[in-house]
């Protein structure tokens, strides 16, 4: 059985933009077609390899692609070129309580999030509890998510991911918001799922977190992977070369 949790081979992601969007009423009475931008390369011959157990650290700056390489790894969106493979069951973050709804209360997204990722409602409902305390909602659970703020929302997100029971991880900049005991608390759940063979693939502006937890990182630099290594030697290239460019 291989050792590797993921591994991306000479992945490319590209967009075509449109810049007239809206068209102006002169323009739909000529039935002119929308002007089309000059096409947009997010990522460009993508390769690495994630072992099993590894935390992963990606870097770069924005728009250097890492959002759109974790929605490739998460499989919400198909490269142009190249090939993904996943092995294991995968609990995402890309973006905070994506799949919630705001009308709802937080006990109703609660079971939302977990049918969607694919429980069973016995499932949910033996988490549940678990799930609240973790979070440290049960004076909010009621209440619509709307109400919430953007800690209470971070929590309640991250504790149900966490209670999905995932191998794989994949986390977008899900440490930058909440307090430092909810930061420390989520860190120690991390650990715990690397001790247990889990993978962590973790993009973040945090250089200090990516040097602290991961075991690789990677930088990424206008959709090209500029360096793979220990973090400490890639997080000093990348400083030296924002360094330089200012």
């Amino acid at each position: 059985m291989s050792d590797h949790a993921i591994l991306v081979k000479d992945v490319g992601v590209r967009f075509r933009p449109y810049l007239d969007r809206n068209p102006t009423f002169r323009r739909s009475i000529g039935k002119r077609e929308p002007r089309v931008a000059e096409e947009v390369i997010a990522l460009a011959d993508v390769s690495f390899e994630i072992e099993k157990g590894e935390a992963y650290g990606i870097i770069g700056h924005n728009g250097a692609g890492k959002s759109t390489l974790l929605r490739v790894l998460a499989r919400t969106m198909r490269p142009n070129t190249g090939t993904v493979e996943v092995h294991g069951r995968t609990s995402t973050l890309l973006q905070l309580g994506v799949g919630f709804n705001n009308e709802l209360s937080g006990r109703r997204n609660i079971y939302l999030g977990g049918l969607a990722h694919g429980l069973r409602l016995a499932e949910v409902e033996d988490r549940f509890d678990d799930i609240v305390e973790y979070a440290g909602l049960e004076h909010a659970i009621d209440r619509p998510l709307k109400t919430y703020s953007t800690g209470m929302f971070a929590r309640l997100a991250f504790s149900v991911s966490m209670h999905l029971d995932p191998n794989i991880l994949l986390l977008d900049e899900v440490l930058a918001v909440g307090d430092e005991s909810f930061r420390e608390k989520s860190l120690h759940s991390m650990r715990e799922l690397l001790a247990r063979a889990g993978t962590i693939v973790f993009v973040s502006h945090s250089l200090s977190t990516v040097e602290e937890f991961c075991d690789r990182a990677l930088w990424l630099d206008r959709g090209q992977v500029r360096l793979v290594g220990a973090p400490s030697e890639v997080i000093d290239a990348y400083r030296a070369a924002v360094s330089s460019a200012e």
